[in-house]
C-alpha cells in the first residue's frame, strides 16, 4: 500500500493498489447533502453500542467512551465546527473518523455486526419518521387555519363552479372545508405511511445479518421503531418507504397547487373574490400598479418539482438487482429537497390562510350570474309532482327566456314563471333566493351554514 493511500485511511484502503482518483471522490462522495443525516447517524449509534455492550460485544468501558466521543462530536456539528471531509465521501465515515480521533479504539469497534448499508437505511427511516411527524403537525396547523376561515365565512355566499361555469350557489367556508378534508386525508396518508417506515433494518449488516449475537430488537425499542425489517437482503435495499413518503407529499402538493389556481383566480381583479395580504405578494419592476400572488404561484410550480422527484426515486429503484446498490446514494437529494419544499409549503401556507380576506360583495355578485338557483326550481317543481326530466326541461326553457330578457329567474314574475309550469306559486321565491338555496342543502355533507358549522365542530374535535 502506498504511503499517500495509508495517510488517507479509506474504510477499504488495504485492498486497493492506488488511491481513488479525485474525480471519482467528487462523484461518489454524498457528504456534503447526506451531513443532514448527522444525528439520526448518531442516534442509531448510540443505540447500537448500547446493544453491542448489553450484549457483551464490546466492553461498558468501550460504550461509555463512544457516547462521550459523540456528545463531543454533537456539540461540533450543532456549533458548526465539525469539519466535514470529502475524502471521507459519506457523513457516517466522517463521524465515525472523528469519534476514533476521540476516543480510540472504541470509535473503532463502534462498526462492529453493521455495515454502512444497514446504517444508511436506518439513518434515512429516522429521518422520514421525524419528517411525517413535522408534515402531520404542520397539516393540522394548516386545517386549523383554514378551518378558522371557514368559520368566519359561513354565511358568506359565492358561485360554485363545474366546467368552470356557474353551477350552483354555495358557501365560502363549505368551499374552505373541502381543503380541510383533502388535506384530513393527506394527513391520514402520512400517518399510514409511518408505519411502515417505522420499522428498524439495522442488524441486518451488508446483505446477509451477522454472526455476532446481537439483539435486534433491543435497538428497535431503543430507537422507538415498532418493528425490525425482518428480511436482511430486503431490509439494506428497500427505498419503499421513501417512495411512498414522496408519493404522500406529491398528493398534499396536488391539494396544495389546487387551491392556490383558485387563490391565484379569485384574487385577480375580473374576479376580485379575495385579497391575499401584502406580505405574501410582490409587485412589479415595470408596473407601479401589480400585485401579483407570488406564494400561490410558487407553490404551485414546486409541486411540479415534487412529482418530478417521485418519478426520479421510482425510476431510481426500477432496475436495481438485491441487494445494496450505488445507485441508492441517488435516493437522498430527491427525498431532501421533498421534504424541505412540503415543510416550507406548509409552513407558509397556514400563515397565509389567516392573511386572506374575503369580498362577500363580489362574491354575491357573482353568484346572481349564471343562473345558479335553475336547480332549485327544478327541485321545486319535482316536489309540486312533476317528474324529474320534465322539471328539467320547464327550467332550461325559462333559463333560456331569461337570457333573452337579460334578468335572473328570481326577477321574474310569477305570471312569467307560470309560461312554464303551472304547478308554480307564490312560493317560488324563497326557493329562488340565493339564501334559499345554501340553506336548503341541510345535510351532512352539505353547503347549508347550519351544515358548515356543525362540520366545523366535528374538525375541531379532531384537532385537539
Amino acid at each position: 500500500m502506498t504511503a499517500q493511500l495509508s495517510k488517507k485511511a479509506e474504510a477499504w484502503s488495504a485492498r486497493f493498489n492506488e488511491p481513488v482518483s479525485d474525480l471519482v471522490k467528487r462523484y461518489t462522495a454524498s457528504v456534503f447533502f447526506d451531513k443532514r443525516l448527522a444525528k439520526a447517524d448518531i442516534q442509531g449509534s448510540l443505540a447500537h453500542a448500547e446493544m453491542l455492550a448489553a450484549q457483551g460485544i464490546i466492553s461498558a468501558a468501550d460504550r461509555a467512551e463512544i457516547e462521550r466521543g459523540m456528545a463531543q462530536i454533537s456539540a461540533e456539528i450543532e456549533a458548526g465546527q465539525f469539519e466535514w471531509l470529502l475524502d471521507l465521501e459519506d457523513v457516517h465515515l466522517n463521524i465515525e473518523k472523528r469519534l476514533t480521533e476521540l476516543v480510540g479504539d472504541a470509535g473503532k469497534r463502534l462498526h462492529t455486526g453493521r455495515s454502512r448499508n444497514d446504517q444508511v437505511a436506518t439513518d434515512i427511516r429516522l429521518y422520514v419518521r421525524s419528517a411525517i411527524d413535522d408534515v402531520l403537525q404542520l397539516l393540522n396547523a394548516l386545517r386549523g387555519a383554514l378551518t378558522d376561515l371557514a368559520e368566519k365565512n359561513a354565511d358568506t355566499i359565492l358561485p360554485g363552479f363545474t366546467h368552470m361555469q356557474v353551477a350552483q350557489p354555495i358557501t365560502f367556508g363549505h368551499h374552505m372545508l373541502a381543503y380541510v378534508e383533502m388535506f384530513g386525508r393527506d394527513a391520514e396518508r402520512m400517518a399510514d405511511a409511518r408505519k411502515r417506515v417505522n420499522r428498524l433494518p439495522l442488524g441486518a449488516a451488508a446483505l446477509a445479518g451477522t454472526t455476532f449475537p446481537i439483539d435486534r430488537v433491543r435497538v428497535a425499542k431503543t430507537l422507538g421503531f415498532d418493528d425490525v425489517c425482518h428480511n436482511s437482503l430486503d431490509a439494506v435495499s428497500d427505498r419503499d418507504f421513501a417512495i411512498e413518503f414522496t408519493a404522500a407529499a406529491s398528493l398534499i402538493m396536488m391539494h396544495v397547487s389546487r387551491m392556490s389556481e383558485e387563490l391565484i383566480i379569485w384574487m385577480s381583479p375580473r374576479v376580485g373574490f379575495i385579497d391575499i395580504a401584502d406580505r405574501f405578494c410582490t409587485g412589479s419592476s415595470i408596473m407601479p400598479q401589480k400585485k401579483n400572488p407570488d406564494v400561490p404561484e410558487l407553490a404551485r410550480g414546486k409541486t411540479g418539482r415534487v412529482f418530478g422527484h417521485l418519478m426520479g426515486l421510482l425510476t431510481l429503484m426500477k432496475g436495481q438487482p438485491l441487494a445494496y446498490n450505488k445507485d441508492n446514494q441517488e435516493d437522498k437529494e430527491p427525498l431532501f429537497d421533498t421534504v424541505d419544499t412540503l415543510v416550507d409549503t406548509l409552513r407558509i401556507f397556514a400563515d397565509m390562510a389567516g392573511g386572506i380576506s374575503v369580498k362577500p360583495e363580489n362574491m354575491r355578485a357573482a353568484a346572481l350570474q349564471g343562473y345558479a338557483t335553475a336547480t332549485d326550481l327544478a327541485d321545486y317543481l319535482v316536489k309540486k309532482g312533476l317528474p324529474f326530466r320534465d322539471a328539467h326541461e320547464a327550467v332550461a326553457h325559462a333559463v333560456r327566456a331569461c337570457d333573452d330578457l337579460k334578468i335572473d329567474l328570481a326577477e321574474m314574475t310569477l305570471e312569467q314563471l307560470r309560461a312554464f309550469s303551472t304547478l308554480i306559486e307564490d312560493d317560488v321565491f324563497a326557493v329562488l333566493t340565493l339564501e334559499g338555496s345554501v340553506a336548503a342543502r341541510d345535510h351532512v355533507g352539505g353547503t347549508a351554514p347550519n351544515q358548515v358549522r356543525k362540520a366545523i365542530a366535528r374538525v375541531r374535535e379532531q384537532l385537539k
